[in-house]
């Protein structure tokens, strides 16, 4: 069982920053893969960023470049620092964990673990 708290949302004018933090309670599995969602009003949840344990990480192309994560293994913490915010980035944020096979880990993937998510709100 992993359990998965997320924190750092809020409201942020365009053009802003965020980092958003997802504690976890236990990430000692050698092949954990922590990955980072959304879900914006009215519409489905997406993936679109992931990073193994070996600190390999993956982006939905869209957001390449805006938003970086990164995870701190010593305190079982996972970061998404987020850039130059745009309204279309206003959703609720979700982190999520689960073990894949060596080389599998990526936001596509059916996640087992999720925290209970952060709302980000980006104003013009």
């Amino acid at each position: 069982q992993v359990q998965l708290v997320e924190s750092g949302g809020g409201s942020v004018q365009s053009g802003g920053s965020l980092r958003l933090s997802c504690a976890a309670s236990r990430t000692s599995y050698s092949t954990i893969c922590m990955g980072w969602f959304r879900q914006a009003p009215g519409k489905e949840r997406e993936g679109f960023a992931s990073i193994d344990s070996t600190g390999g990480t993956t982006y939905r192309d869209s957001l390449k470049g805006r938003f970086a994560i990164s995870q701190d293994s010593a305190q079982n913490t996972l970061y998404l620092i987020m850039n130059n915010l745009k309204p279309e980035d206003t959703a609720i944020y979700y982190c999520a964990a689960d073990q894949f096979g060596q080389g599998w880990c990526k936001y596509t993937q059916n996640f087992g673990y999720w925290g209970q998510g952060t709302q980000v709100t980006v104003s013009s």
